[in-house]
Formats: structure tokens, C-alpha cells, sequence
């Protein structure tokens, strides 16, 4: 389910502001300033000086891809790749060159591109491989801007409750004001702690999860670009890519191979 990951992390928010609410807290209670300041803020700043401006620049997108992420459908990766193979078996390796244009998949294209250019099977997983590996590389920046943040953040939150006994150690003569004073403090403990594990953290693992997913479909395409070149038989191409998709979305064996402009 792709709304998952928002109804997660929202639910997440929620329940523990209803927490508070059901204790007698006040929702008012959970917002201070400078425990904002000092958490999401100190954060910010302490994860820039670990990433870069660069990378953080990249959040809004990171975000955007952990709420609303590509559909990696591997079943459909079969189908296009089975209908290829049957393509060039039938026609030849040259033939494709005419449907490349066809191909969303930047990276499908490419590897197709370099079979109908001739190109050595060793070197096509070569360089295909080479695309996998940087991909991953890229990724991992991402993720670890995440990491880093949810690591940060409950340090600084309790930086931030420290600074609030000190303030209020500082003011003992109102033993009024220690109560309410102290659970201010404590808030920027509940600021770093929360956002780490309900935000940051979960966030780091979506893009993993999503990472891996992406590898995982790529993987397939280059074995069924491989056995393509090879000249398979596409049946055995359908068999070999099969192995990638779980078996509840597998086609089943009297399923017709999609022609290529409708599976590209």
C-alpha cells in the first residue's frame, strides 16, 4: 500500500499526542520553542555538517519518493523482457533497435541499446552492473542523511532537557514554578526521542526498503537482457526472470507473451 508510510508516520504523531491528552495533558503542553529550537533545528544543522548542504538539499525530494514511490512491478518487467526475447528470436537483434523508443525504463533502454550495438555480453554486465552500483551508492547517501538525523536527535533532546533543569535549578526559591518548569524541560527529550523513531528512522528504513526493491528489478532486467543477447528461448526467459517475483504474482504457464509496444 503506498499511503502506508504517511499513515504510519501520521499515526505515529497522533498516538502520542493522544497519549499525552489521555494522561491530562494539555496539546498546547507539547509545543516549546526552544525545545524546537534546540532539536529539530540542532538537527538540522548537525546533519548538514555531516552530509552536506548538497544532500540536504535533496530532503524535499526524499520525502516525496518515501510518501509517493515508483511502482516496481516485476511481473510486468518479465512480460516486457519474455515479449523482447521473443522478438529477437523471431526477427533478430537488430530488430529491436526499431522499438527502443518504446522502452520507458532508462535503464532497460541502455542495456538493450548496447546488445543491438553488438556489444560483448561480459562488457553489457559490465556496465550494467556499474549502473547498479552507482545507483546504490546514490541511495545510500540519502538513507544515511536520514540515519544520521535520528541519531542526532535524541542527543540534542536531552542537550535540550539539560539546559531546562539548569534553568531550573537556577530558580529554586519558586518551588511553584518547578513542577511546570521541569516538564518544559522534558519536552525536548520527547522532541529528539519522537522525531528520531517516528520520523527519521522510519523514514531511513522506507528508503532502504524501497532501495533494495529497485536493485532487486534491475537485477532481474539485466539477467533477462543477458538471455536475451544469448538468444533463449523465451520460455526459458520467463522461467529464469520468474525466480525474482514472488510466487503469488508469477504468470501462470498458458499465459500469452505480451508483444512489445504493449508491454514497453
Amino acid at each position: 500500500m503506498r499511503a502506508s508510510t504517511a499513515i504510519g508516520l501520521i499515526g505515529g504523531v497522533v498516538a502520542i499526542v493522544l497519549c499525552g491528552v489521555l494522561e491530562g495533558t494539555s496539546p498546547a503542553t507539547f509545543f516549546n520553542l526552544p525545545a524546537v529550537v534546540i532539536v529539530l533545528v540542532g538537527t538540522f544543522m548537525a546533519t548538514m555538517a555531516s552530509v552536506g548542504f548538497e544532500q540536504m538539499k535533496r530532503i524535499p525530494t526524499l520525502y516525496r519518493i518515501t510518501f509517493n514511490p515508483p511502482r516496481q512491478d516485476l511481473r510486468a518487467r518479465v512480460d516486457q523482457l519474455v515479449a523482447i526475447a521473443e522478438q529477437a528470436r523471431r526477427e533478430g537483434l537488430l530488430a529491436l533497435d526499431a522499438q527502443l523508443a518504446d522502452i520507458e525504463d532508462d535503464f532497460t533502454r541502455k542495456g538493450l541499446q548496447l546488445v543491438v550495438d553488438g556489444t560483448d555480453p561480459d562488457l553489457v554486465r559490465e556496465i550494467l552492473h556499474a549502473e547498479i552500483d552507482g545507483m546504490t551508492a546514490r541511495h545510500a547517501l540519502g538513507i544515511r542523511t536520514f540515519e544520521k538525523a535520528g541519531g542526532y536527535a535524541p542527543t540534542l533532546g536531552i542537550l535540550g532537557a539539560v539546559m531546562g533543569l539548569i534553568s531550573v535549578l537556577g530558580n529554586l526559591a519558586d518551588p511553584e514554578s518547578i513542577g511546570p518548569a521541569i516538564s518544559v524541560a522534558f519536552i525536548a527529550t520527547l522532541y529528539g526521542v519522537g522525531s528520531a523513531n517516528v520520523v527519521f528512522l522510519p523514514v531511513a528504513s522506507r528508503l532502504r526498503a524501497l532501495s533494495d526493491e529497485e536493485v532487486e528489478l534491475r537485477l532481474l532486467t539485466l539477467d533477462g537482457i543477458l538471455a536475451v543477447q544469448a538468444g533463449d528461448n523465451p520460455r526459458v526467459v520467463a522461467d529464469k526472470l520468474s525466480s525474482y517475483v514472488p510466487p503469488a504474482q508469477r504468470p501462470a504457464d498458458d499465459d500469452n507473451v505480451t508483444p512489445l509496444r504493449e508491454a514497453a
